[in-house]
């Protein structure tokens, strides 16, 4: 780099602290106090200690999860076992009159045995088959069905991550989203679910971590609420056990 060049670059980025320092001067001014120019001391790092122990009992968690799930537009259904989450999914399927229905690729949903109960309806499982198309599968699935990595009643939000057995898109693309969420993975505080990712460590981190919070909602336009426009547009939570 010539000197010539090298002052010109000095000169732009003199001009610009100049800039910066009468902004924020103006700030303080008009906040009537000095410039703060060091950050301040915090008295504690993280959530406060009284955050740290909230911790609901079980049925406080399901009541709280229920309502923040519902409020936003989505379904709460209690169920007891695999075998009532596989009579919803099949009523669900017939009432809705689905003709494809794709899911997540986990041993426990292998139980539900879609197949035999939905005769009628395709019932594909996410990367089973090396050469297919899984995103566009996903697209045209009229259902999805996945499993529930965790989930917090304080929010009313499902935590679901993906990996090659659990494509996001299962998530994401159908137009009706079955959740299966069992009653252990239900926590209280969010955090219980992000310290996990902690104790993973950066290098453990699954691809993605997707927060699920109801049926797809978008605003963009004109602040026209609009539901299923990115996602599903009906999203049900079978809270098991």
């Amino acid at each position: 780099m010539s000197a010539e060049h090298q002052e010109w670059l000095d000169q732009l980025e003199k001009r610009s602290r100049e800039k910066q320092e009468t902004f924020m001067n103006g700030i303080a001014s008009k906040l009537r106090r000095p410039r703060q120019k060091q950050a301040p001391t915090q008295p504690f790092r993280g959530a406060p200690s009284f955050w740290n122990e909230l911790d609901w009992d079980e049925d406080k968690r399901i009541q709280a999860f229920t309502d923040n799930f519902v409020s936003v537009g989505a379904h709460v259904v209690r169920v007891k076992n695999l075998e009532e989450v596989s009579a919803f999914i099949t009523i669900k399927a017939n009432e809705l009159g689905a003709k494809y229905l794709i899911r997540q690729n986990e041993q426990v949903l292998d139980e539900l045995q879609l197949e035999a109960s939905l005769p009628e309806v395709q019932v594909s499982v996410w990367n089973s088959k090396p050469d297919e198309n899984w995103k566009a599968r996903a697209a045209e699935a009229d259902i999805g069905v996945v499993m529930a990595d965790y989930a917090t009643a304080y929010t009313g939000s499902v935590t679901v991550l993906s990996s090659p057995q659990k494509g996001r898109s299962v998530s994401l693309l159908p137009t009706v989203l079955i959740i299966v969420i069992p009653v252990e993975r239900l926590h209280t505080r969010l955090g219980e679910t992000l310290n996990r990712f902690d104790e993973m460590g950066r290098e453990n981190l699954p691809a993605g971590i997707h927060f699920i919070s109801g049926p797809s909602r978008s605003s963009d336009i004109e602040n026209d609420l609009t539901i299923g426009v990115h996602g599903p547009g009906i999203v049900y939570g079978l809270i098991m056990g």
